[in-house]
């Protein structure tokens, strides 16, 4: 054993001597926790201290039992201090101030909770239509014309100072964090500091801490204050830091911008002004539901596909209702759930609202929840129920079949982007199915044939 090793292996012995707890679990949203087996350390759902691992044999009457020594969580403890210190000379050299750091990780320890959470992250694989099921529910649509009636007013100067539709704003609202109602309570500095001393995505959660320190030195917020999502998500829209600073708002004028007080008009305002910033075009839709005509060649659709609404009405193209193509300036033809699915003409701003989610999924739902909370009808055409979403695995299989064939290059990383959309639709094309490049369990298994 080399003389570092033994050095922690020394100090891992001498910490996990007393007893050790964890905090307690604080999700944003309600989730199934499964229930941990009796022979090992665990922190309870209620946040109790850690249970003693019992022995299936009984103990000899009046010894006492030796004490259970969780040597990964006394050696994540070293390790999680180890980073603190090297972080806090990154900061320091950042230019924050070292009384700044004292604030903000006084008391901060390793949030093991998070560090699962990040490692265990289901693959989404739900349906879009299982997905808008909740994402536009009655009760979100109800909720959402409640907070707008209580707050018009407040939005509509909101949707004139940025020009952004005052009901956009209040679906984000309501998706992120079911209109302020699920903010999340986990403290920023910890969470992120687990999720940078874990070290997947270190840089990345450095970058964001450093931003989190920056938003302290302002005053905005005090560090115990500074609460949101355990991925470092905050407020009522769930700003990362850096966007924070980059968008983050005083609209009602009190010296702070504070989007994470029961008042939402800061963080509301904050998203109007991040949409603006990010192009969104004042009276534009982010989109409309349409029907294609039986010829309508499939090679068309796609978000990066964008054509004028004259040429998508030569090409048969209509309104769900029947009537002409409103012209809202360049838009694309998307098939979210390939050709059995809603067709929808897309606009300039469903790609801005993607630059606050990048999923189609979500863009969808925002757009959909914000035109049925102003009184709009539900789709017209319908989500194919017997489909699911394909797993990043399964996503990857598919690629990689596609690149055997010699329909696609690079490597299989499993996201589908036009290429790979383009590779499957020459696939379709070739075993006779409808071309509209969707990667659907279907195409995996003819592929599998």
């Amino acid at each position: 054993m080399g003389k570092d090793l033994f050095a922690v292996f020394l100090a891992i012995i001498s910490l996990a001597a007393p007893a050790l707890a964890l905090p307690p679990p604080t999700s944003p949203r309600p989730e199934l926790r499964p229930q941990a087996p009796m022979a090992l350390v665990t922190a309870s759902s209620q946040g109790s201290p850690l249970a003693v691992n019992r022995s299936l044999r009984p103990l000899t009457r009046g010894a006492r039992p030796a004490p259970v020594v969780d040597v990964g969580l006394a050696a994540a403890r070293i390790g999680f201090s180890v980073w603190k210190q090297e972080f806090r000379a990154k900061a320091i050299d950042q230019g924050i101030r070292p009384e700044t750091l004292e604030r903000a990780f006084a008391g901060v320890d390793v949030i093991h909770r998070v560090i699962n959470r990040d490692n265990t992250q289901a693959e989404f694989t739900r349906t879009l239509g299982d997905y808008l099921a909740g994402a536009v529910s009655d009760a979100r649509i109800t909720n959402g014309r409640a907070a707008l009636a209580r707050h018009g007013d407040q939005l509509a100067q909101i949707e004139r100072r940025y020009g952004v539709d005052a009901e956009i704003v209040l679906a984000i609202w309501g998706l992120e964090s079911a209109y302020g109602a699920l903010r999340g309570k986990t403290e920023i500095f910890a969470a992120m500091s687990t999720l940078a001393y874990e070290g997947r995505r270190r840089d990345y959660f450095e970058a964001e801490l450093i931003a989190a320190l920056r938003i302290i030195e302002a005053g905005d917020v005090a560090p115990r204050e500074m609460t949101g999502s355990w991925a470092g998500a905050m407020g009522h829209t769930q700003f990362m830091p850096t966007s924070y600073l980059a968008y983050a708002v005083d609209f009602n004028g009190d010296g702070r911008r504070d989007i994470w007080s029961d008042n939402p008009i800061d963080a509301l305002a904050s998203t109007a002004n991040y949409l603006r910033e990010n192009g969104w075009v004042t009276g534009q839709p982010w989109g409309v539901e349409v029907v294609l005509p039986p010829d309508f060649d499939y090679g068309l659709a796609g978000r990066d596909i964008k054509r004028s609404a004259g040429f998508w009405q030569r090409q048969g193209v209509r309104l769900a209702n029947g009537y002409d193509l409103p012209d809202h300036g360049q838009a694309s033809i998307l098939l979210a759930a390939g050709h059995r699915g809603v067709a929808l003409m897309i606009f300039d701003n469903f790609h801005v609202i993607a630059r606050y989610n990048a999923s189609n999924s979500y863009v969808i739902g925002i757009g959909h929840l914000a035109d049925r909370i102003m009184g709009g009808a539900p789709f017209q055409a319908t989500w194919p129920q017997d489909e699911r979403g394909l797993s990043r695995t399964e996503r990857q299989e598919l690629q990689e079949r596609l690149i055997a064939r010699g329909l696609l290059s690079g490597t299989a990383d499993g996201i589908i982007g036009p290429q790979s959309t383009d590779a499957l639709r020459a696939f379709q094309r070739a075993v006779g199915m409808v071309p509209d490049g969707f990667a659907s369990l279907a195409v995996l298994e003819r592929m599998r044939r």
